[in-house]
């Protein structure tokens, strides 16, 4: 009898322990980081990456979004956002890419940035309240140009001041359903892929 009842209160102290665990997921949040591509190019693709802030209580003070490529693929521009580096272009002859960093940190761009240089949702300084996103669109090239030949981005990092985030690997999920201003038309995205980030620790 007192084995069976030992065995049943570490059953129950198992279960509570998973709801707690599960509640605190819950109530936590995390950032989402969604990558759609929207068109493919000679060399590579388009897409717009978009942080969304699921975090209940926690604002964002100015985020920064690094990964790793897979190839050898380049930045041609970006909208909405830029990296901190551009690294060793001297490769390319004529055209040169905003960025040819192998790991390239991103950061937001300011409010008042000029509306050529915007997307929608971005130009916040980084600042990603509850609830809310933050995005901006980035060319690739040196990529690949089709379904089976893009590959997803890797190592991704989510950081802001005095916050810290662990990021999950890279997914490919159901491409991403737009519909346009005037709500008579649904459009798909090419591909997408979903990165999850949750708070760690303060820095």
């Amino acid at each position: 009898m007192e084995s069976l009842f030992s065995t049943m209160i570490a059953l129950l102290l198992v279960f509570f322990s998973c709801l707690i665990s599960t509640a605190l997921t819950s109530n936590n949040g995390n950032i989402t980081i969604k990558w759609d591509l929207i068109n493919w190019t000679p060399d590579g693709y388009v897409a717009v990456v978009t942080a969304y802030n699921y975090q209940k209580q926690r604002s964002v003070p100015g985020w920064k979004m690094s990964w790793r490529w897979t190839k050898k693929e380049v930045i041609w521009n970006m909208f909405g956002a830029k990296t901190t580096e551009q690294g060793d272009c001297s490769m390319f002859k004529g055209n040169t890419p905003h960025s040819c960093i192998r790991k390239p940190t991103v950061v937001d761009l300011l409010p008042g940035t000029p509306f050529n240089q915007q997307i929608a949702n971005c130009c916040k300084s980084g600042v990603l309240k509850p609830g809310l996103e933050s995005a901006f669109q980035i060319s690739v090239g040196k990529a690949g140009s089709s379904v089976k030949t893009a590959r997803m981005p890797a190592n991704f990092m989510f950081t802001a001041p005095k916050q810290q985030y662990i990021c999950g690997p890279s997914k490919n999920v159901r491409p991403t359903r737009f519909i346009t201003a005037d709500k008579r038309r649904i459009t798909a995205a090419l591909m997408t892929w979903n990165i999850t980030c949750v708070f760690h620790k303060p820095i």
